[in-house]
């Protein structure tokens, strides 16, 4: 047989064959052993082509992770390895869904296996480090990107933005700075430079290389000088940052400093301690909440990260019930905290878990899997379960209820009821305009709105409308100086 002939009896037998982009592989829905692998795939060939093909579709299907799993040990034994495509997916998977433990052990896997990380790999652990206590080891991988590429933007903004979360505010500008001189794109960096910073005990361990608030501010100047000279219009987010930015703290008027929000780590701590013992464990409580359900309910908090944010679901549900259904309105409100990325616990009731009118089945579902639920007793009290969690998650968690708690702080001595009111107004969001798929909450300044003095100046806030809510803080202030 001439080599002619030959090329057209191989090329007749491929045409022969299905295209094996052809092949349909369904993902399973449930982890499979070795075994059911091997059966699924035995008159198959090519098995690591098929194994992609399945990882592909089991990260598009939203496949639970431990069935994505079982596919890789099902590969690792067969193969006794795992390609660096294969696992490039499941890294880019885990990340998505941030199951950072997976992310580590990907990370110590793929720097046994592999002598470099390619740019994709790199920069996909960057994000989840930055994510995490571990943040600073993403300026390890960063440097090893700089050794052969330059980085992406993108790697830059979340290291900047980690170290903006954890108060390193020196190597946040640094790596700023880096930013220009590689002729990279700034912009995603700013949201995160003008959130408001804490100095953490890093940063005051090493004084001297630390940048000052003055500094800081004055850089915060030369990046809005920059988008003047270049003529850039910032985007709504890192727009909302600076406008909070500006309205930090500082009378707008005269410039002397307000008294902060936010409660100081001993004010705090008092503060817990009095509600918890007070409000929490108080005999009132337990005239329609039992022992039983709030224990159940301190394990749940314990099981759970610190929430970000704790929601009153049967008071979110009935702001608008006479326009919409209260399902549908807490919805809307978890699916917008939820695309601000926070950690999100909704407190219910077990009536709303039945269908009716005002309580669709569908939208609980979907409220389930955005946010954690606890659902108590129907004839049980939400506040006491509301402040448990807000103050047991840390001083940063918020709630979002209209319930102006009148009762529980009337159960506190003076000065704990003096803090309560403080951390109220700087922790209690309002969910003030509802519009097509979406909601605006209130914004809480950072200073507090209470009359202020000091040795030359008094600051009254005021009314200027009598339509404000009893849970609305007056925006209006009346800043007074002495001449001299």
């Amino acid at each position: 047989m001439s080599s002619r002939q030959a090329l057209t009896a191989q090329e007749e037998e491929a045409e022969a064959r299905p295209p094996r982009r052809a092949e349909t592989l369904q993902p399973p829905d449930r982890p499979l052993s070795p075994a059911e692998w091997k059966e699924l795939w035995e008159s198959r060939e090519d098995l690591e082509f098929l194994a992609f093909r399945m990882m592909k579709e089991l990260c598009a299907s939203g496949a639970e992770l431990d069935v994505v799993k079982s596919l890789l040990s099902f590969v690792a034994m067969e193969t006794g390895t795992l390609s660096y495509k294969l696992l490039l997916h499941y890294l880019n998977l885990c990340v998505k869904r941030g199951h950072h433990e997976e992310v580590f052990d990907v990370y110590e896997i793929m720097q046994k296996g592999f002598p470099t990380l390619e740019m994709s790999a790199a920069t996909l652990f960057i994000r989840a480090f930055c994510q995490t206590a571990r943040w600073r080891e993403a300026i390890g991988i960063l440097q090893d990107i700089k050794k052969v590429l330059i980085p992406k933007s993108a790697s830059y903004h979340d290291i900047i933005s980690a170290a903006m979360a954890n108060g390193d505010v020196s190597t946040a500008w640094a790596l700023y700075d880096e930013v220009f001189e590689k002729g990279l794109n700034p912009e995603g960096a700013w949201p995160a430079l003008f959130q408001a910073v804490a100095e953490t005990e890093a940063e005051k361990a090493t004084e001297a290389e630390s940048v000052s608030e003055s500094e800081h501010n004055e850089k915060l100047l030369d990046v809005l000088l920059y988008m003047r000279s270049n003529q850039i219009y910032p985007k709504r987010r890192p727009a909302g940052n600076i406008k909070a930015w500006f309205e930090s703290g500082l009378c707008g008027c005269c410039g002397s400093e307000l008294e902060s929000i936010h409660l100081t780590d001993e004010e705090y701590q008092q503060l817990k301690y009095r509600v918890m013992t007070d409000i929490i464990e108080g005999q009132d409580v337990f005239t329609k909440t039992t022992p039983k359900e709030l224990e159940k309910f301190k394990r749940f908090v314990k099981e759970k990260p610190p929430f970000d944010i704790v929601l009153d679901g049967l008071n979110i549900g009935n702001t608008n019930a006479k326009i919409t259904q209260p399902s549908k309105e807490l919805l809307t409100v978890v699916s917008e905290l939820e695309r601000l990325g926070r950690t999100i616990l909704v407190l219910g009731r077990k009536h709303m878990l039945h269908c009716s009118r005002n309580w669709d089945r569908h939208h609980i579902e979907l409220i389930r899997q955005k946010a954690h639920c606890f659902f108590t007793e129907n004839i049980s009290e939400d506040d006491p379960f509301l402040l448990y969690a807000t103050l047991n998650s840390g001083n940063r968690c918020q709630f979002v209820s209209r319930d102006l708690m009148r009762d529980h702080k009337a159960c506190l001595p003076k000065e704990a009821r003096q803090l309560f009111f403080k951390w109220q107004r700087g922790h209690q969001l309002v969910a003030s305009q509802y519009r097509a798929g979406g909601v605006r909450f209130l914004n809480i300044p950072v200073f507090d709105t209470i009359v202020q003095t000091t040795a030359s100046s008094w600051h009254i806030p005021y009314d200027d409308s009598d339509v404000r809510k009893d849970h609305e803080v007056p925006q209006r202030w009346l800043c007074l100086t002495k001449t001299h």
